[in-house]
């Protein structure tokens, strides 16, 4: 791991601009809706406050659009704790369990979340600092949501001294920490789970809706960059060439070859699991292509997509987890969730809701980049480095969309299926001519490239942030994925042994 110090230094739309369908007209309709509402600076406008309209979603969302000189950088990341002697991935409980993981990251100024689990004590299940937090997913692989910042530079920093606290806790529980996309050793029924109360009703409902929902929970891990739009139509544009690309995100940091010690026959079996984890939330979310795709079009998809839970805050202080796996939102809205007889949702668990959904590309008061393997520490910075490159410079954005908007609903969808097995060497097109995804790749990365060196974000010693995307450049060139190392090592020097990648990948 490099020293904080050291980071410092396609489309089927109509018209061709990106923003393709969305009118000018819808914008107006939008601007009206909202002015004609309550202004979301209102003291009412807090977690708790009721959703009585329908115009409330549509505020909460557009509340994210910002000028381009406050946009910034949220950078999250996921990684798979082992225990040193064994292998296993820590339990919650004990004196080497997660929990005390968290509890010991307090002597760096992170305050504790406490969850009440059952009739329990209240439990350590999160940290905050910042504005940044570390989390627990379901089998306690373990996630840092950073704080939004201005530059790549600063993300990197923000990485490398989180994983110098991790490493420091950790040491002294002889834990140690692995950024891959795969649990590359233990089945699913050797993964530990944390006492979360969302995560006991995910657990409930996702084999009832695919086969593979319980291993994306357990067993994947991945690095994600949450970034800003200015306006609808901004956001537009930047969904769909961000949509389109990701495919190619996928494919360079492609990195779970192994289950069970075993390869697997994919180069990102973690992308692979989103395809059977469930079809209702999941996907490539074809109508973002279409005429008239906005902030409207997502608030219907969000409403049709079924709801996992709605957390209740009771007259103690503590909350609870309501069970509402597959009840809609929309009865909800109208007061007719049966779960919770004439309760109308909050904002709290709009949010909540935005959450449960699971594309390539996401929507909240940002975009989020779904697609990319967990990896190691100089992959977590060229994640945001190659989005920021493409998405906050309007030449590149320009290019992006160039790049991709001739693709057909096939091709788009043919590039999200190939992926997962073939990363780099799946078969694309570029313009009218035949190529593979490595070379797709390699004019997306000249543009993010370009798009970097325009926006000029400089650090202490005058460098760019094109610094960031060299790991992703050379695997391009070399056209050889992580994943692909990994099988080598694994068939050559490591003779099987699936225990070196631990000791070999370790943070």
């Amino acid at each position: 791991m490099v020293a904080p110090a050291e980071c410092s230094g396609a489309v089927e739309a109509a018209s061709g601009d990106g923003s393709a369908g969305y009118s000018a007209r819808s914008t107006r309709a939008a601007r009206r809706r909202r002015t004609t509402s309550q202004p979301l600076s209102s003291p009412s406008h807090t977690p708790d406050t009721p959703i009585t309209r329908r115009g409330q979603l549509l505020d909460y969302v557009a509340s994210g659009e910002k000028p381009k000189a406050d946009w910034r950088i949220g950078t999250e990341h996921e990684k798979f704790g082992f225990r040193l002697d064994d292998l296993r991935a820590p339990e919650f409980d004990g004196e080497r369990g997660i929990e005390a993981l968290l509890e010991g990251m307090t002597r760096f100024g992170w305050e504790p979340v406490r969850e009440r689990i059952g009739d329990g004590p209240a439990r350590t299940i999160a940290l905050l600092r910042d504005g940044a937090s570390v989390t627990l997913e379901p089998a306690g692989q373990l996630e840092l949501s950073g704080a939004p910042l201005e530059s790549v530079h600063q993300t990197c920093v923000e990485v490398g001294t989180h994983l110098d606290e991790v490493r420091q806790v950790a040491d002294g529980l002889d834990i140690g920490f692995l950024g891959m996309g795969f649990q590359p050793k233990w089945r699913r029924d050797q993964m530990p789970w944390m006492p979360k109360g969302r995560y006991r009703i995910m657990r409930d409902y996702m084999p009832k809706v695919g086969s593979l929902g319980l291993d994306m929970m357990t067993r994947t891990c991945t690095v994600q960059v949450n970034l800003d739009y200015a306006s609808e139509a901004d956001m537009v544009k930047k969904f769909r060439v961000s949509l389109a690309l990701q495919p190619v995100a996928t494919a360079l940091f492609a990195d779970s070859p192994f289950t069970e010690g075993r390869p697997n026959g994919y180069l990102s079996y973690r992308s692979h699991i989103w395809t059977d984890t469930d079809a209702d939330r999941t996907g490539m979310l074809d109508f973002v292509f279409e005429d008239g795709f906005g902030y409207e079009r997502y608030i219907d998809y969000l409403l049709d997509v079924p709801m996992y839970f709605s957390y209740r805050a009771g007259a103690d202080g503590e909350g609870r987890y309501v069970d509402a796996a597959g009840k809609s939102f929309r009865d909800f809205l109208a007061g007719k969730l049966d779960v919770l007889p004439g309760a109308l949702p909050t904002l709290r668990d709009w949010s909540d809701h935005m959450t449960t959904a699971f594309p390539e590309v996401r929507l909240k008061k940002y975009l989020e980049m779904r697609g990319a393997d967990g990896g190691p520490w100089n992959r977590l910075c060229a994640l945001p480095a190659f989005w920021v490159g493409l998405l906050y410079d309007d030449a590149a954005l320009d290019a992006a969309w160039d790049l991709v908007k001739d693709f057909t609903r096939a091709e788009r969808h043919a590039l999200r299926d190939g992926v997962p097995r073939h990363a780099l060497k799946l078969p694309a097109r570029i313009g009218n001519r035949d190529a593979t995804v490595r070379e797709l790749a390699i004019e997306a990365l000249k543009i993010s490239v370009a798009g970097l060196r325009r926006r000029a974000a400089l650090n202490a010693n005058g460098a760019d942030e094109t610094r960031f995307l060299d790991p992703l450049i050379e695997m391009a060139q070399a056209g050889q994925t992580a994943a692909e190392r990994k099988l080598e090592l694994f068939h050559g020097p490591w003779n099987g042994d699936i225990d070196r990648v631990f000791r070999e990948f370790a943070y």
